[in-house]
């Protein structure tokens, strides 16, 4: 399971990116493939970033899920609200 703790280290690594990007942006020579390495890099992180803190809500809603219906009810279940909602308003 992800945690606020692999959410932290994440974003540290996207603050430094960050920084890489700028030093290229303020260097007088910019190398655009320098410039797109960066970029994706940052991209990947945050990607990384976002699956992180949606495992995190999974796991958060599962444990309320469960919690609201006395503790039964597995991880398969929210999954299938959530399907279901999404069916409902599709329609």
């Amino acid at each position: 399971m992800a945690t606020l703790k692999d959410a932290t280290q994440l974003t540290d690594g996207l603050e430094s990116l960050l920084g890489d990007l700028r030093s290229e942006l303020e260097n007088g020579e910019v190398d655009f493939e320098r410039l797109v390495s960066i970029a994706d890099q940052i991209s990947e992180s945050a990607d990384g970033l976002a699956e992180t803190f949606s495992s995190i809500n999974e796991t958060l809603m599962q444990r309320l899920d469960q919690a609201k219906n006395g503790g039964g009810g597995g991880s398969s279940s929210g999954r299938s609200q959530k399907s279901s909602k999404k069916s409902s308003s599709e329609s």
